[in-house]
């Protein structure tokens, strides 16, 4: 039976395949390896003063060490050459001249007593020198035709004629005095310095040899190696102590700092109660000292702001509820008297609809004192529903319609046919937008008001445009501050508080959304409201700009004229400007009477 196969009561596609998860390759994989120890070390660097501290002075320690064992060991290495050189010169110079002497003076005729007396005097070279092992290379100098030897190539030891540079034996074959070369002795893997020295002697019959002394020289290279290992473990010593000392010191100056700064930490995290420990007299227990006063002191000023804090919002709340009531009614016989003025002389009707308007004014702002005082006790709460943005923001532009008609401003509202739903507190982002359209038309100076609405997988948002007095860099980062106002002299005709766009951003705030806002002088302002999509979304990115793509030219070439097609243009659109000629072309049209046989007779 195939694996693939069914018992009957179950039903196993026949090309199932057993699903293996990816792997990453193996470059990948060396990459990461690499870079988590490299990561690690970097963010520790990055972090920790004693860390720098130990090891910056550990590595620049062992570049000095390196420094001065590498000069020492030059220095070490050159002394122990030079004497050696010295002696090794002179002992070798006395023994190549009397072995020259001995058989330049030599009165062989044959060759049995020759090589017996070559034997006899390379025999006084052999053997221990004064301070290095010391062999003999006996090689005959080549001449063409010359076949006649009565001694043959000659070395003690274990070495050969190929020991010979071919350089000096060059130099010794052309001259008569004494010369000396640096060689390496023995095999490939067991190499060892030495010093070979040559000169030219005569052999009976008259025949030119070069005679060379060779000196092994690895007793000085042990020499030198052994204080090479002394000098290292003495470096490594040295530089375990450095690091116990820098380690010692930077713990001893660096540990305070790292106490003040947890110390700091907590504090900000609201523990006042917070202090350093002190102990001794020195610079870091006076710095000690110095931070618990500062603590001390910053924590009487914060308890005497939040008790003062605390005294305020208990007062507003206080005086805020007890003034409903009265307020409360003292608005219904304002409303009476109101709804009875036509029967009043002129005077009296004015004087209670002045009433009347002022009166609604101070229920506002009673409104907001007492929205004000449940954002600062933290009762304000959320009630979320899925509700469509758009129904939204038509509620709010009929309702600010009549006051864009008395300031002759006009609402313009571009917004997704499909809808842009959302959940989110309908009563909360309506009084956002309808704080954000109120104040573009308070500021508009008469230009359109433009409100657009956006949306992407995770956010919605809303923009309100103006085109009026527009405000600073300065007056943006301040413009939600309470009772904030940038020009304090200029009216304020809408019947605010001061108080509206700070509770718009505390609103925006509980929904976990941005409220932002964009301005220059002389071209307008933009306020963008950007809410999560829903309660577990977050906001990447705002669908909508913040600062607008028309041009300061453009605005200023719009005026009225610009094309009330009851949209926003898009984007890159260019809007269009109709000329003197064309607007008189339009205002004869709009004057022509219809016909009268057409509809009911109405001029358009």
């Amino acid at each position: 039976m195939s694996e693939h196969a069914t018992t009957g009561n179950e039903i196993v596609p026949v090309d199932a395949r057993v699903q293996v998860p990816p792997v990453a390759p193996a470059f990948l994989r060396l990459k990461l390896w690499i870079r988590r120890p490299i990561e690690w070390i970097r963010q520790r660097w990055q972090r920790h003063l004693m860390y720098r501290t130990v090891i910056s002075t550990l590595l620049f320690t062992s570049l000095a060490l390196l420094a001065a064992g590498a000069f020492l060991s030059n220095q070490i290495s050159s002394a122990l050459f030079s004497e050696r050189f010295n002696q090794i010169s002179k002992e070798s110079e006395r023994g190549l001249t009397q072995a020259r002497s001995i058989l330049e003076s030599a009165s062989t005729t044959d060759r049995v007593s020759t090589q017996s007396l070559v034997n006899s005097t390379l025999a006084t070279l052999e053997g221990d020198g004064a301070t290095v092992i010391r062999d003999f290379v006996l090689k005959p100098v080549p001449v063409a035709g010359d076949e006649n030897l009565y001694v043959g190539p000659t070395a003690s030891g274990s070495l050969t004629t190929r020991v010979v540079p071919e350089d000096l034996a060059e130099s010794v074959q052309s001259n008569s005095g004494i010369f000396w070369r640096s060689i390496e002795l023995g095999v490939d893997s067991d190499r060892q310095p030495g010093i070979i020295i040559g000169t030219k002697v005569l052999i009976p019959p008259g025949r030119e040899y070069g005679l060379y002394l060779v000196y092994d020289l690895s007793s000085v290279q042990s020499t030198l190696e052994f204080i090479n290992r002394a000098m290292a473990f003495t470096g490594l010593v040295l530089l375990l102590v450095v690091g116990f000392i820098s380690w010692s010191v930077s713990r001893t100056v660096v540990r305070p700092v790292a106490d003040a700064a947890y110390v700091s930490e907590r504090i900000a995290a609201g523990d006042l109660d917070r202090r350093m420990k002190v102990a001794g007299k020195d610079e870091v227990a006076r710095l000690g000292t110095a931070f618990n006063h500062m603590a001390q002191s910053l924590q009487e000023q914060i308890t005497a702001l939040n008790n003062l804090s605390a005294m305020q919002q208990r007062f507003v709340s206080d005086v805020s509820h007890e003034l409903r009531t009265p307020l409360t009614t003292v608005r219904m016989a304002a409303e009476l008297i109101h709804d009875a003025r036509e029967n009043f002389d002129p005077l009296t009707s004015r004087s209670a609809e002045l009433m009347y308007e002022q009166i609604e004014r101070f229920q506002n702002l009673l409104n907001d004192l007492l929205e004000v005082s449940r954002f600062d006790a933290g009762v304000a709460v959320l009630d979320r529903e899925s509700t469509d943005l758009n129904v939204i923001v038509r509620k709010v532009i009929d309702i600010a319609t009549p006051v864009a008609d008395e300031y002759g401003s006009i609402i313009r509202f571009n917004a997704p046919a499909e809808g842009c739903v959302a959940e989110f507190d309908p009563r909360r982002v309506e009084r956002i937008v309808r704080n954000l359209v109120l104040n573009a038309v308070e500021h508009g100076e008469q230009n359109p008001i433009d409100i657009t609405i956006g949306q992407n997988d995770s956010s919605v948002a809303v923009t309100v445009r103006d085109y009026g007095i527009g405000m600073s860099p300065e007056a943006s980062q301040h413009v939600f501050d309470r009772f904030w106002r940038a020009d304090p002299a200029r009216a304020r005709t809408t019947g605010g508080s001061g108080l509206g766009l700070s509770i718009s951003m505390e609103d925006t705030r509980l929904h976990d959304g941005r409220l932002e806002t964009w301005g220059k002088k002389g071209v307008g302002s933009v306020f963008r409201l950007t809410l999560p999509r829903t309660e577990f979304d977050s906001i990447s990115s705002s669908p909508l700009p913040l600062e607008p793509s028309v041009t300061e030219e453009i605005v200023g070439l719009l005026g009225d004229s610009f094309p009330l097609t009851g949209e926003v243009p898009k984007i890159g659109y260019t809007p269009l400007i109709l000329d003197d000629e064309d607007i008189l072309i339009e205002d004869e049209i709009s004057l022509k009477p219809m016909d009268p046989t057409d509809g009911q007779g109405e001029s358009k």
